[in-house]
């Protein structure tokens, strides 16, 4: 059988001309959409808040240029730094408990010894996916000492418990953000934990380690990089709480809540009951500027404890 050579023709070097300094714009055809939706609600509104904190709404002579006047206001401005001293406290106690109730729910889930694992996990993640607003309406009636689940465990032992006192009131808030947030947490504990293959756990088994030495070896250092993830999101979430004392405001007796009460809410009625626009705006962008220090500290930490 006669066989066909097939002989290449040499293809000249000068002939192929690649031009390696023109720009490929194709990707953008892709991003387009995106870019333009996030430059119109993102990058916009973060400019023009910005330039609005430049200026000041006067009675007379309608709105002034002050320079940063807003922000040397601010500085001295003992309701807002009374406002993110609370919110600081909130992040500091209520964040870490959140976190460990989820990775605790997560451990008990990848486990494997826990009945009606599917249940326990949808059941953990429903309150997430309650609206804010809701959530905290039924936890205020539940909150009730006159009305509602306190007030008939009042009745019924003769006890007078109010959760709703200024004492305690940061601590209820708090328990309503976990009930909301925990399982949304724990869902990303657990697509960690998924992700480590079984062969790990059963060369573990067969040199011996126990339950507790597998979790303390294996499953929590995989959680570190997680762990960065959901503490950098709780911490931006805590410093933006407004939902849940804005509704409690008209819930809690007295004036337990004040309109500075977070950072949020200040700005909020500065902007739209004190015609504070501009001071509400430089109020916003430092309260920005502190949340991205925290979250890029806690970053950064995290990326060291996983270099090492």
């Amino acid at each position: 059988m006669a066989s066909a050579n097939v002989t290449a023709a040499p293809v000249d070097a000068g002939q192929v001309r690649v031009n390696k300094h023109k720009a490929d714009w194709r990707g953008w055809k892709f991003m387009w959409p995106f870019a333009v939706v996030f430059v119109f609600v993102f990058i916009i509104p973060i400019v023009y808040a910005i330039y609005i904190s430049f200026f000041k709404k006067q009675m007379i002579g309608g709105t002034k240029f002050v320079g940063l006047q807003n922000y040397q206001r601010l500085l001295v401005d003992q309701q807002f730094w009374s406002s993110v001293g609370r919110v600081a406290l909130f992040t500091v106690v209520q964040v870490p408990i959140m976190l460990f109730l989820a990775a605790a729910m997560a451990l008990a889930i990848d486990s494997m010894k826990l009945h009606g694992t599917k249940f326990f996990r949808i059941s953990t993640f429903l309150p997430y996916a309650v609206p804010a607003v809701v959530s905290t309406l039924i936890w205020g009636f539940v909150y009730g000492a006159k009305y509602g689940l306190v007030g008939s465990f009042n009745d019924f032992f003769g006890t007078n418990v109010d959760v709703l006192k200024p004492s305690v009131l940061l601590a209820a808030i708090g328990n309503i953000n976990t009930w909301e947030f925990t399982g949304y947490n724990m869902l990303i504990f657990y697509s960690s934990l998924s992700t480590i293959p079984h062969s790990l756990y059963e060369a573990a088994s067969i040199d011996g380690a126990s339950e507790w030495q597998i979790v303390k070896s294996i499953k929590l250092p995989e959680l570190k990089g997680s762990l960065a993830i959901t503490v950098i999101f709780s911490i931006i979430g805590s410093f933006q709480l407004f939902n849940e004392p804005s509704i409690l405001q008209n819930m809690v007796p007295g004036n337990a809540i004040t309109t500075y009460y977070t950072p949020n809410m200040y700005a909020y009625n500065l902007s739209f009951s004190g015609n504070q626009s501009n001071y509400a705006a430089a109020l916003a962008i430092v309260m920005a500027v502190i949340t991205m220090a925290i979250a890029y500290a806690v970053q950064l930490n995290s990326m060291k404890e996983q270099m090492k």
